[in-house]
């Protein structure tokens, strides 16, 4: 018998103490059924220094993020084994084809950019990347400004000085919610097919803010309703699905149809949360800062909780990290307090919930 075999055995022995058995059953962080402490990174600006940093630090899974040019097979590959020798995985990509104005606004040319993020798709399946990520929300303004909180940098929006200051029409008309909706089902239509064939899963971010129209363009994606009717477009799909960000969530607060927690039991207990943003805020809209976990109005512990109460395994990631003094470039003092905060939480949830 191994040791640690036997240490579990010993342990979990009758008549030793609560803490003992719970330490001799506890999931291992790397047990393909826990949730995967993950990482959102650029696959163009990541130096080797950082994945150093990274590795130091423990993690296993990254969110590669390729923005709008062209990306190869061969460039996702090169990228796979990178993160390989240094013992990461990458869980989920995203390429920024699907952002193309021609197809969230429905213009001509719209299939040449949908060719493209089929391809990116079927890419991910032959290296074995299960999920890709995306957004569906042109003209979306994120912050009305930067500020301090605690003493960090953070950001922050103000729904009256977006209204009053910062919002402008983006686009020669307006765009309703029925023109959106139209050109999602056009994307998700085209796109979905590709995917379920190359056994990869669409993960669909909630609009941040959850505002219903910002500079003259309808979000599709601020409610309840809104997911629910996109999942009844996609056919009920196996590959359709979340990436829940519980700060977007906790944005909306009581207009959001239900809350986070409601969100994970009915999502993620079918199975329809893919990733997990880990971010919390000081309260929901009108105004609102976005701060490390422990510092929001949300009990993350909580979230992490009901994560693993419906056995999610999916990626949880810090999003929008707060920069801390001295921070630049990857923030490593940031993402490293978020990951221990993290970590500290799901090990915790993992022996509540057992």
């Amino acid at each position: 018998m191994q040791r640690r075999q036997f240490l579990r055995s010993a342990l979990a022995a009758p008549g030793m103490p609560l803490l003992a058995q719970k330490l001799a059953t506890r999931i291992e962080e790397s047990d393909p059924r826990n949730a995967k402490l993950c990482h959102r990174l650029d696959a163009k600006s990541i130096t080797d220094d950082d994945l150093l940093f990274l590795r130091q630090i423990g993690l296993r899974w990254v969110r590669l993020e390729f923005g709008e040019g062209d990306t190869t097979f061969e460039d996702l590959r090169t990228a796979q084994q990178r993160f390989a020798r240094l013992g990461m995985r990458i869980y989920s990509g995203v390429h920024y084809s699907y952002r193309s104005v021609k197809v969230q606004l429905g213009l001509p040319g719209r299939d040449k950019d949908i060719e493209t993020y089929c391809r990116f798709l079927r890419d991910l399946g032959k290296l074995e990347i299960p999920i890709a990520s995306y957004d569906f929300h042109p003209a979306n303004t994120y912050t009305t400004k930067m500020v301090e909180h605690r003493g960090y940098t953070a950001r922050e929006f103000d729904l009256d000085d977006f209204r009053n200051r910062v919002e402008k029409r983006q686009f020669d008309r307006e765009y309703t919610a029925d023109d959106i909706w139209a050109n999602y089902t056009y994307f998700l239509k085209a796109v979905l097919p590709v995917a379920e064939e190359a056994g990869v899963k669409l993960a669909l971010h909630p609009d941040d803010p959850p505002v219903a129209k910002m500079n003259g363009v309808a979000k599709l994606f601020t409610h309840y309703d809104g997911y629910r009717r996109a999942e009844e477009i996609a056919g009920n799909s196996r590959n359709w699905g979340l990436t829940f960000c519980v700060g977007t969530w906790s944005e909306g607060g009581d207009g959001m149809g239900k809350d986070a927690f409601e969100m994970i039991r009915d999502f993620g207990g079918r199975g329809k949360i893919f990733e997990v943003h880990f971010r919390n805020v000081t309260g929901p809209l009108p105004h609102f800062i976005e701060t490390f976990p422990d510092d929001g109005y949300v009990d993350m512990y909580q979230v992490m909780k009901a994560l693993r109460q419906v056995r999610f395994s999916g990626s949880v990631e810090p999003d929008h990290v707060p920069r801390l003094a001295g921070d630049s470039g990857l923030l490593r003092a940031g993402t490293a307090y978020c990951m221990a905060y993290m970590r500290a939480l799901l090990r915790r949830a993992n022996e509540e919930v057992g």
